[in-house]
């Protein structure tokens, strides 16, 4: 095994065996785990098991790994449908910990652990650390939310599985943040990328220059964010950024990571089988297509995610990783198909916008799209933070910023758009996910 991964071997821990394993022996490891996950939800919850007798399906169905497509899909709705604890394959005393998101769209979705479910947690995160280059002997600040969310609680386990020192600041309270950053000497912070890029811009009214810290790695997920946006923060605080992603339903962060390649997220696929799908036919696509991601769980005991339709949109890279791992890899997630919006016929995404603004020198990473309803044609609105500097600029100098900026975006788009200049600190800033889009056409 140490022959395989000599290219990673700093980043290197024994939890990382599997993402070295040859690709037939990860397959056979895959089938035998996704047959005993579908026999355990089907004798164990009934709705899986109804859309399966509804398919003429059992769980002897299930001889290859390609049988996975014959599945049925599990969606979010599901989860809310069968609120509290209807999707759970565990007796409620065999669950050690429950986890659930905001609620704020309606019921909460509830995902449930058992003591083994949390050890696969803790193991894939020490795996994304890994990945990130990170160890035993760093200090790794997560600022991540503890509570019902599952990101505090699930990059805690795995830095402290990894060997790490952890600090549990949890979110908000950004000057303590930048304080504890300062005196504890800090390797790495764990948060989302929206939160950090406030935490860079308070530092520089603190007078703090991160690039003068020890910090050398963040370890950014929950949001959507672009590759524009990781050569800001880079730059900006003089660190690797890395992405990560997870999500409650499957089981939190750690599901895939970025490795110190940064090119793409490597799955942590002996936990999480990944396929791509058309998500208008829902038909499988090949490796290398761009489609919607599914993710089936693999050795989730309380809680098992049959072909979960995330809403992400990417696509599995077929190509090996130079750093050495066999786990596949996705593209970096930049939009959902559910966070896209029309205007005048165009579908449009956040991340387009935020692609353009970062290519034009003067603006802040900080932007708000407003959209509203004028005698039955919508308006887009984009404001846009500038710099302090770009600020006190001429009138003229403003308007030919303005002027750029929204023919950066029109070219992106394709549909022009208002697009309004405002003061540094306008906008509101967010401690964990930003929210990029006010929809006001329904009020």
């Amino acid at each position: 095994m140490a022959d395989c991964c000599a290219s990673s071997a700093a980043a290197f821990v024994p939890a990382s065996a599997p993402d070295y394993l040859p690709a037939p022996q990860l397959r056979q490891l895959q089938l035998g785990r996704l047959q005993a996950m579908v026999a355990r939800a089907y004798a164990r919850v009934e709705l899986f098991r109804r859309r399966m007798d509804e398919r003429g399906l059992t769980p002897d169905s299930v001889k290859t790994l390609e049988d996975v497509a014959r599945l049925p899909f599990t969606v979010k709705t599901d989860l809310r449908d069968t609120y509290p604890f209807g999707l759970f394959a565990s007796d409620i005393g065999e669950v050690v910990r429950l986890h659930a998101s905001s609620g704020t769209t309606g019921k909460p979705i509830v995902v449930a652990y058992t003591k083994e479910d949390v050890a696969v947690w803790a193991d894939a995160m020490v795996r994304t650390f890994a990945a990130c280059g990170l160890g035993a002997g760093d200090i790794i600040q997560n600022a991540y939310g503890y509570g019902l969310l599952t990101g505090g609680l699930g990059a805690h386990y795995g830095a402290e599985a990894l060997g790490a020192t952890v600090i549990p600041i949890s979110g908000g309270n950004t000057d303590r943040q930048i304080m504890v950053m300062k005196d504890f000497g800090v390797t790495a912070l764990c948060c989302t990328p929206s939160y950090f890029v406030h935490i860079i811009e308070r530092a520089g009214q603190m007078g703090v220059d991160l690039r003068d810290l020890p910090l050398r790695v963040g370890v950014f997920g929950a949001e959507p964010w672009t590759e524009a946006m990781r050569a800001y923060v880079e730059e900006a605080a003089g660190i690797k950024a890395y992405d990560i992603y997870g999500l409650s339903e499957i089981i939190g962060p750690g599901v895939a990571s970025a490795c110190r390649e940064q090119s793409g997220l490597h799955v942590f696929e002996d936990y999480f089988y990944p396929e791509i799908i058309d998500p208008q036919t829902l038909e499988p696509l090949p490796d290398g297509s761009e489609g919607e991601l599914v993710l089936t769980t693999l050795a989730k005991k309380a809680m098992p995610m049959i072909r979960y339709r995330t809403r992400d949109i990417t696509s599995i890279i077929p190509e090996p990783c130079p750093c050495g791992r066999t786990v596949r890899r996705i593209q970096r997630i930049g939009r959902r198909s559910d966070d896209m919006f029309i205007i005048r016929g165009v579908n449009v995404f956040p991340s387009q916008v935020e692609s353009a603004l970062l290519k034009i020198e003067g603006t802040l990473p900080h932007y708000q799209i407003i959209l509203t309803r004028d005698k039955g044609l919508d308006r887009m609105e984009v404001q846009v933070e500038v710099t302090p500097q770009v600020f006190s600029d001429t009138v003229g100098a403003l308007e030919a910023l303005r002027a750029s900026l929204a023919e950066a975006i029109q070219t992106t788009l394709g549909v022009s758009v208002t697009l309004s200049l405002v003061e540094p600190n306008t906008i509101e800033r967010s401690m964990g996910k930003a929210k990029r889009v006010i929809d006001k056409r329904q009020l």
